[in-house]
């Protein structure tokens, strides 16, 4: 690897479009994968703006194809605080992890944890728990237990 010597921006351009095509990728996720390549944070600044400019780098498209992968898993409070920690701005995170309905997910997502009702208090607690580590809110979680989703 060539993290000792600085590359051209040619080189370092090629590099940031290889990352790229694999996955979409955060200004800040890839300007702290290039730094160690980059010769000045001024050429890899310009990079990433001249990137943005042409639309191959975006934190909306971003942030809205993550949330889309974590939503089959996470609530919204857990999409936000991991975009936020993707380098993501707040406002950003926020709408990309509203686009989808948390109620409906929450249901999904204890389907597919619990096959059979749940028949305690205990088991309630446990699921509402599971729910509130997965980053769905109290509020989600009491509605739920109101609409016996819990005891299906």
């Amino acid at each position: 690897m060539s993290s000792c010597r600085p590359e051209s921006a040619a080189e370092l351009k090629a590099r940031a479009l290889r990352y790229l095509v694999r996955r979409e990728h955060s200004r800040a996720e890839l300007a702290r994968k290039l730094s160690p390549y980059a010769d000045s944070s001024v050429s890899l600044q310009s990079l990433l703006n001249e990137l943005e400019s042409r639309k191959q780098l975006s934190d909306e498209r971003f942030a809205e194809q993550r949330a889309h992968v974590m939503a089959r898993k996470y609530g919204a409070a857990r999409i936000r605080q991991d975009l936020k920690s993707k380098g993501v701005a707040e406002e950003i995170s926020q709408e990309a992890s509203s686009a989808f309905d948390d109620l409906e997910r929450a249901k999904a997502i204890l389907a597919r944890k619990y096959r059979e009702p749940a028949t305690t208090r205990e088991e309630q607690a446990k699921r509402a728990r599971f729910l509130q580590g997965r980053g769905f809110s109290y509020d989600i979680i009491r509605r739920l237990i109101s609409l016996s989703e819990f005891s299906r």
